[in-house]
């Protein structure tokens, strides 16, 4: 009855059944069976239908029906629920309601579609229709109320159960479970209820009689006639299907796009050594023509044999297939006659494999008696020969990424049913990227399938066999997913270590292979710890276990082997790319911190150079400008020199001299920091400073140097000379104020010089001065009286000054607000100059000083007789 479920509310199969009765076909005739609860799990378990509780003749129709629809648990949803809220889980007040069983049905393949794409995701493939039904395939989950089971053959192996009444209530009841996974029928511990007592009966001779069960009033021969000639025709047809099925498919073995079986005509044979050098299609124009001509000569007599025009199929194993290079993995003499064709079916399943890590099958090309199997040319060769060419760095980085793509390609190949059987160093290719890839698979398979005669490969070519496939050469050459988890293990053997498999033991092949062959001992390669991580060496232990079940499977090893890489890509591009980020960061950083030590040094060069030149100056020098001489109408000039400074320097030494000036110089410039002044230069015991240049402050330029003079006699008062403190320190000053031309003069070693009359008369005001005293010049002293600051000045006379004649001259003694000790200056003995030193000062230090050698002699002399006596 393909009607909704009258226990459900279905209407029409409502009112079906009750015409059924009232037309005698419930009383044991037939029986009925719902289609629609055969697409879902109809609740069964202590549930009473109200739709036959409240019916007394749809109730009595029920029970001709048998209900079967998909096994659930044994408690429904409704009893947990209300055992949930007894025994407290639950607080809520409302009660359950019924809703459509297509629910669950919906809620079990939407779960199925959703583990589907997680397996799918995981194991790196693309979202596609035929993977998604390829991983639902041998799958179990709980569903909505029962458990899901799919086979390898992606079917859903539901178990089902058959339902009935007890012919007066509105219970179903299990009768039956089918099992379809083992084609059971299981009784459930409740016999079928039947209306009249017993099943129909089998014969039949009408339709729908009340009084007998039928089969449709047809001769049972002619029955019979039509289904042997439905038959008939649809094994013809059948046969007519798989006969143009097996054309078409021959047909695109070698035509189209994507046939398989390759010939003359679709390759073109290269020198493999060409592999270096850049050639074109157009170079290869000539090269078939060799194999129809083989007298073909080159006019060239400096031609090589091995040129491209000379190259054929049975020299080279390169050649090139629709402008790509490809690689011809050729079968010995004996292995192929024909291709069989059941063949085709390996052909088709490894052109359907596509991964970035697996060497895809091009073709197989089948001409002049060869045959090979027809995949990518990679360029960097094998990983055996990588791993031997000495001029290759590989540091852990480069091995584990190479690693990596091993473990993704095999992985990849054992979700696909297709184990290797061949795995080794020598088939693992690497392109001119450096991503490895998988190849010669399915060439056993070849071989076997060709009932191909089997040989006993030399022992060196055994290194990478499990020891379980060594004790049965002869008769198995199929691989198995252990035997290449074993194999695996001995190439990490060879990646860790650089070197041949079992390179450390020091035994003949045939020995090792013997060896491998029957423990034990047990014979495997040694590595050191400091070769790789220990993670990585256990797990490659693991590997090669004696026991093929305690190999872990390729997805353990993915597993574990990005944990030895702590999570980090080892894709060989995407490290060269970090590692220039990280040079790039550190380039960064190495720019930040070269800037910012070229930043303090050019803060130190500006500081340096507003120091020796004035500020506004040393800015326009910055900028190129061209710095203009400048006239100052008004500034005042000091000087001042040190007394005796000629006597000092003779009886001192050179370094004592320059501890001197600094010391002084030192002190002098923390004075000047205090005042509007600008240091010009010192040359030797010359100091010469002015104010009212280069910045102009009006009539306070005598003030500030006014000032300036008096903190710097004060502070000369209490001056000691380090060497010579006995000699008083004393200076003269000269002060004078008028105009003045300033510039900067020189290009290497450009300085800010002061030119006029007033520098001269300055420097002679010094020069005719006394020692401790301030000697002012008369345009000095109108100003300082004009400021009415207090300024304590006192009358010397007329003095002569060089080039200058005789000029009134005044001495500067003090201010009214001024009130640091100024140093006495030395009485004016009549006929001295007074510009010397006082003999008693320099007598006091020689005596000193012949005092200090005096006991250092004696001291030097009693040393060596104490070290005579000892």
């Amino acid at each position: 009855m393909c009607m909704h479920s009258v226990l459900l509310g279905g209407a029409k199969q409502r009112a079906f059944l009750l015409k059924a009765h009232d037309m005698g076909f419930t009383r044991g005739k037939y029986v009925f069976v719902p289609y629609d609860a055969l697409l879902y799990s109809l609740p069964y378990t202590n549930i009473s239908y109200v739709t036959l509780q409240n019916d007394t003749r749809l109730q009595q129709a029920y029970d001709a029906v048998l209900t079967i629809t998909v096994a659930s648990d044994l408690m429904s949803f409704s009893e947990a629920f209300n055992m949930a809220k007894r025994s407290g889980e639950l607080t809520i007040s409302h009660e359950p309601e019924q809703v459509s069983p297509l629910f669950g049905t919906i809620y079990n393949g939407l779960y199925l579609i959703a583990k589907a794409i997680h397996n799918s995701r995981r194991a790196g493939q693309w979202l596609s229709g035929s993977n998604l039904a390829y991983f639902t395939r041998n799958m179990t989950f709980q569903g909505f109320n029962q458990n899901i089971r799919i086979d390898s053959q992606g079917e859903s192996q539901t178990n089902y159960v058959i339902l009935d009444t007890d012919g007066w209530g509105s219970k179903l009841y299990r009768c039956y479970l089918v099992e379809l996974s083992t084609g059971t029928l299981r009784f459930a511990g409740k016999s079928i209820h039947f209306p009249g007592g017993s099943p129909p009966s089998s014969d039949s001779s009408c339709w729908f009689d009340p009084e007998a069960v039928c089969t449709g009033g047809v001769e049972i021969i002619y029955v019979i006639i039509v289904l042997v000639v439905i038959l008939v025709l649809a094994l013809g047809a059948l046969g007519i299907t798989l006969v143009i099925r097996w054309r078409i498919q021959q047909i695109q073995l070698v035509k189209g796009p994507n046939r398989i079986l390759l010939t003359l005509e679709d390759l073109t044979f290269i020198d493999p050594q060409l592999s270096k050098q850049k050639i074109t299609l157009e170079d290869l124009t000539d090269s078939k023509s060799v194999i129809d001509d083989k007298s073909t000569k080159s006019a060239d007599p400096f031609q090589s044999e091995n040129s491209v025009g000379t190259v054929t199929h049975e020299t080279s194993n390169v050649a090139v297939y629709e402008g790509d290079w490809v690689w011809m993995k050729k079968f010995k003499d004996g292995h192929f006659k024909e291709v069989k064709q059941s063949s085709t079916k390996i052909f088709t399943k490894m052109k359907d494999l596509r991964n970035e890590n697996v060497n895809p099958f091009l073709g197989f090309f089948i001409d002049c008696d060869m045959f090979a199997i027809v995949t990518e040319h990679c360029s960097r060769g094998s990983l055996h020969d990588l791993l031997r060419n000495d001029d290759v760095k590989l540091d852990w980085m480069f091995k584990s990424s190479l690693l990596l793509d091993l473990i993704k390609g095999i992985k990849y190949l054992h979700h696909r049913d297709f184990p290797h059987g061949r795995l080794k160093s020598k088939n693992c290719v690497v392109d001119g990227r450096f991503v490895l890839k998988i190849t010669d698979y399915g060439y056993n398979e070849l071989l076997d399938n060709q009932k191909a005669p089997k040989e006993i490969p030399p022992a060196a070519e055994l290194f990478w066999t499990a020891p379980e496939l060594l004790r049965d050469l002869e008769h198995s050459r199929k691989g198995t997913c252990k035997g290449d988890v074993y194999s695996f293990a001995i190439i990490l053997q060879e990646v860790v270590v650089r070197g041949a498999p079992y390179c450390m033991l020091g035994l003949s092949a045939e020995e090792i292979i013997r060896k491998v062959r029957k423990p034990p001992p047990m014979c495997r390669p040694t590595v050191a710890p400091d070769q790789a991580p220990l993670e990585c060496i256990q797990l490659m232990k693991q590997c090669w276990s004696e026991h093929p079940e305690r190999r872990p499977t390729f997805d353990e090893i993915f597993d574990q082997f990005k944990l030895i890489n702590k999570g980090k890509k080892t894709n060989i591009i995407d490290s060269m790319l970090r590692m220039l980020e990280q040079y790039s960061s550190n380039l960064e950083e190495l720019i930040r911190e070269r800037t910012e030590e070229l930043e303090v040094e050019k803060q130190r060069t500006e500081k340096l150079l507003s120091e020796m030149l004035p500020p506004s100056v040393a800015e326009a020098l910055k900028t190129g400008a061209t710095v203009e001489p400048e006239y100052f109408d008004q500034v005042t000039i000091y000087f001042s020199d040190i007394v005796g400074f000629t006597t000092i320097s003779s009886l001192s030494d050179p370094i004592e001299v320059v501890d001197l000036l600094n010391d002084l110089y030192s002190l002098f410039d923390a004075v000047l920091s205090n005042h509007d002044v600008y240091k010009v230069e010192t040359i030797g015991d010359a100091y010469m400073v002015a104010s009212g240049l280069p910045k102009r402050n009006g009539n306070k330029h005598a003030e500030e140097v006014a000032n300036m003079s008096l903190n710097i006699l004060s502070a000369v008062g209490t001056f000691k000379m380090r060497h010579m403190p006995e000699v008083p320190v004393r200076i003269r000053i000269g002060i004078h104020s008028g105009p003045c031309v300033a510039g900067v003069v020189g290009l290497t070693m450009p300085r800010y010089c002061l030119f006029g009359d007033t520098v001269n008369t300055a420097s002679r005001m010094e020069s005719t001065g006394l020692p401790y005293r301030i000697h002012v010049n008369q345009s000095t002293v109108k100003i300082l009286r004009s400021l009415n600051e207090g300024y304590k000045i006192e009358v010397r006379g007329k003095t002569e000054l060089k080039g200058k004649g005789i000029e009134e001259t005044y001495w500067l003694v003090g201010q009214s607000s001024f009130t640091k000790p100024l140093p006495k200056p030395p009485e004016i003995k009549p006929g001295e100059n007074n510009h010397g030193l006082n003999p008693e000062d320099i007598a006091a230090y020689k005596k000193r000083k012949a005092e200090k050698r005096l006991a250092e002699s004696q001291n030097q002399k009693q040393g060596e007789t104490t070290g005579k006596t000892w």
